[in-house]
C-alpha cells in the first residue's frame, strides 16, 4: 500500500471524527419563542397612526440605558412601569431613531387589589391607560409588540442589564440576545365588516286593535377598539352592556312566551358593532328600518360600560331632562334604584347633527328623532377612540354582580312601564322565582367576552363569535336577523396583529475565533495522534513532507 493511500485512509478516518463532534456541537444558538401582540395600524382621514412597521431583526437593551446609548439598531424591552412616558414621547417628538419596543404587561390587572393599594395594580392601570392614549394618537416608525411579563422575561432582562453593565452595547461583537420576529409587510384591511344582530319579541294586540304596538329597543354595541387588537377584549366596555342585554332578553322571553303575561309592547333587542367608530353600525341599523318601524320606536335604551359601579349609575340624553317622554323613564328608573339603595343620575348634553363626533350611541337615535338615552356608569363622555376595550379592560375590570344591578335597574323599570306598575312597590323579576335574574348565566357570558378580541375590522360576519351571539339571541327572542355592511368613515386598518417572537442568545466574535482555535488544535492533535498510532511518525512526517517534482522527459 501507498503513502498516498495510508495517508488519504488517515484524513478520512479524522473527517469521520470531525463530522462526529461537530453532530455533538451546537452550532445554532438555543431560541425561545413567545406569542406577541402588535401595536394597531392604521390611518385617520389619511393620517397613518400606530406602529408602522412589524419586523424585528435586532439586539435586545433594557432600561436603564448607558450614557449615550444608540437604540437605532436595538430593541428596547421594557416592562410596563420601567417605561417613563417621556421617554417614549421623547422619542416620538424628535422623531429618533428605534429599533423596535416590546413592552412586558403584568399578567393580572387585580381592581380590588388596586383599591386597598394604590401603588399597586391602580398604577398600572393608570399607566397603561396613558401609554396606550399616547400610542394610538401618535405615528410611530417602528415595530411596537406587547408581550406579557413572567420568569423567562425576568430571567432575560437581569442578562441584559448584566451585559450592558461591562459598559459595551450589545451587539455582533460583543454578544448577548437577539430579538426576531419574522412578519410580511401589513397590508391593508379590505373592506372591513361590521355586523349588527337583532332580535324581536312581540306584543299582545288586543282584540280589534289593528294599529302597531310601540316598540322598546335595548340595544348595546358588542365590539373594542385599542391598542393591540388581539389584546381588546373589553370586559366592561363593552362587554358588560352586551351580557346586560342578553340577560334582559331572557328575562322578558320568559314573559313574553306566557300569552297572559305578554306585554303590549314590541321589545327590539339589538346588538351592534362600530361602536368606537361614532356608533357606525348603530346608523347602518336604524337606516335598515322601515319607516314605520322607526316610528313605532317607544323610547331606546343604550347600555354602555356598566360593569363596575357600585351605587351609581348616570342616564345620559339628548333631549331636556323636562321632556315627558325622558321624564318619565328617569322616575321609573329612579324608583326602581332607591329601592335598590342605589341611584340613578340624569346628564343632558344636545347633540350637533353637523358634528361627525358620536360620543353616546344614544345620540344616532337621536338623530333620526327617536327618544334614546344611555345608561352608564360614566358620567361624562369618553373622548374619541377611549374607553372603547383597551388594553387594561380585561375580565378584573368589570364585575358580574354590577351587571346584574344593571339588569335589575332596567328590566324591573321595563316591566313598570309596559304593564303599567308605577308606584307600586311590586318585583317582577324576584329573587328565588322562576323570573330570577340568574348571576351564572351573566358570569358565564362575561368570561366568554373576556376571552374573545372583538376589534370589527379583524371580525368576519362568519367569525364563531358573531354566530354564538346569533344562536344565544336566538334562543330568547324571534326574527333574529345579522346586518353585515361595510365599515365606511375615516378608517383603514392593517392586518399583522399577532407573531411570534424569537429570543436567540449570541455569543461574541471572540468567543467564537477562541472556540476555532481550541476545536481546531483539537483534531490537529488527535489527527497526529491516529496517524502516529496506525503509521507511525514517519508517515505523520511524509504527509506533510512536499512531494518530489517529476520532470516529463521530452521524446
Amino acid at each position: 500500500m501507498s503513502i498516498s493511500s495510508s495517508s488519504g485512509d488517515v484524513l478520512a478516518s479524522a473527517l469521520a471524527v470531525l463530522l462526529v463532534l461537530l453532530a455533538c456541537v451546537e452550532l445554532g444558538d438555543a431560541a425561545a419563542a413567545v406569542s406577541v401582540y402588535r401595536l394597531i395600524q392604521y390611518d385617520l382621514a389619511g393620517a397613518p397612526l400606530g406602529s408602522r412597521a412589524a419586523s424585528v431583526n435586532h439586539h435586545a437593551a433594557a432600561l436603564p440605558l448607558p450614557a449615550g446609548a444608540d437604540l437605532s439598531r436595538s430593541a428596547l424591552v421594557a416592562p410596563l412601569l420601567d417605561l417613563p412616558l417621556a421617554f417614549l414621547r421623547e422619542y416620538l417628538v424628535q422623531k429618533k431613531h428605534l429599533g423596535a419596543l416590546l413592552i412586558l404587561l403584568p399578567e393580572k390587572f387585580n381592581d380590588k387589589d388596586a383599591a386597598a393599594n394604590n401603588d399597586g395594580n391602580g398604577q398600572l392601570k393608570g399607566a397603561l391607560a396613558e401609554l396606550e392614549k399616547l400610542l394610538l394618537h401618535e405615528e410611530v416608525p417602528y415595530p411596537v409588540y406587547f408581550a406579557f411579563q413572567d420568569d423567562n422575561f425576568d430571567n432575560l432582562l437581569a442578562d441584559i442589564r448584566k451585559i450592558a453593565s461591562s459598559g459595551q452595547p450589545a451587539s455582533a461583537t460583543t454578544g448577548g440576545y437577539k430579538l426576531v420576529v419574522s412578519s410580511p409587510e401589513p397590508k391593508k384591511v379590505a373592506s372591513p365588516i361590521i355586523s349588527n344582530i337583532q332580535g324581536w319579541l312581540p306584543g299582545l294586540k288586543g282584540e280589534g286593535d289593528t294599529e302597531q304596538l310601540p316598540t322598546i329597543a335595548i340595544v348595546a354595541n358588542y365590539d373594542t377598539f385599542g391598542a393591540a387588537p388581539e389584546l381588546s377584549v373589553g370586559s366592561d366596555s363593552n362587554g358588560s352592556g352586551a351580557v346586560a342585554l342578553l340577560e334582559i332578553a331572557r328575562l322578558f322571553s320568559r314573559l313574553y312566551s306566557n300569552p297572559k303575561t305578554r306585554g303590549k309592547y314590541n321589545l327590539l333587542f339589538g346588538l351592534t358593532s362600530g361602536g368606537p367608530y361614532n356608533y357606525n353600525g348603530t346608523n347602518k341599523w336604524l337606516r335598515s328600518f322601515d319607516q314605520r318601524v322607526r316610528e313605532s320606536i317607544d323610547h331606546a335604551i343604550c347600555l354602555n360600560s356598566v360593569g363596575s359601579w357600585n351605587d351609581e349609575l348616570w342616564m345620559h340624553v339628548s333631549k331636556p331632562p323636562e321632556n315627558p317622554y325622558i321624564k318619565q323613564i328617569f322616575e321609573d328608573f329612579s324608583d326602581v334604584s332607591k329601592e335598590m339603595g342605589v341611584s340613578v343620575g340624569i346628564k343632558h348634553k344636545k347633540i350637533n347633527v353637523s358634528n361627525p363626533r358620536v360620543a353616546w350611541e344614544h345620540e344616532q337615535f337621536s338623530r333620526f328623532r327617536v327618544t334614546a338615552l344611555s345608561l352608564s356608569e360614566l358620567s361624562s363622555p369618553p373622548e374619541f377612540l377611549e374607553s372603547t376595550g383597551g388594553l387594561y379592560d380585561t375580565r378584573e375590570s368589570a364585575d358580574a354582580e354590577s351587571i346584574t344591578r344593571t339588569v335589575r335597574v332596567v328590566s324591573e323599570s321595563l316591566a313598570r312601564h309596559i304593564y303599567g306598575l308605577k308606584g307600586r312597590n311590586f318585583d317582577v323579576f324576584a329573587e328565588n322565582s322562576s323570573l330570577a335574574i340568574n348571576p351564572r348565566y351573566i358570569q358565564s357570558w362575561l368570561d366568554l367576552l373576556s376571552r374573545t378580541p372583538r376589534v370589527a375590522p379583524f371580525l368576519q360576519k362568519n367569525d364563531p363569535f358573531i354566530a354564538a351571539l346569533k344562536k344565544e339571541l336566538s334562543e330568547h327572542t324571534a326574527d333574529v336577523y345579522v346586518q353585515s355592511d361595510v365599515l365606511d368613515g375615516m378608517f383603514t386598518f392593517y392586518d399583522a396583529t399577532k407573531a411570534n417572537l424569537n429570543v436567540y442568545q449570541v455569543a461574541s466574535v471572540t468567543f467564537d475565533l477562541l472556540f476555532l482555535l481550541v476545536l481546531g488544535s483539537y483534531l490537529i492533535v488527535l489527527f497526529s495522534f491516529l496517524v502516529i498510532t496506525t503509521r507511525g511518525l514517519d508517515d505523520l512526517i511524509n504527509i506533510f513532507r512536499r512531494p518530489p517534482s517529476r520532470k516529463v522527459k521530452g521524446a
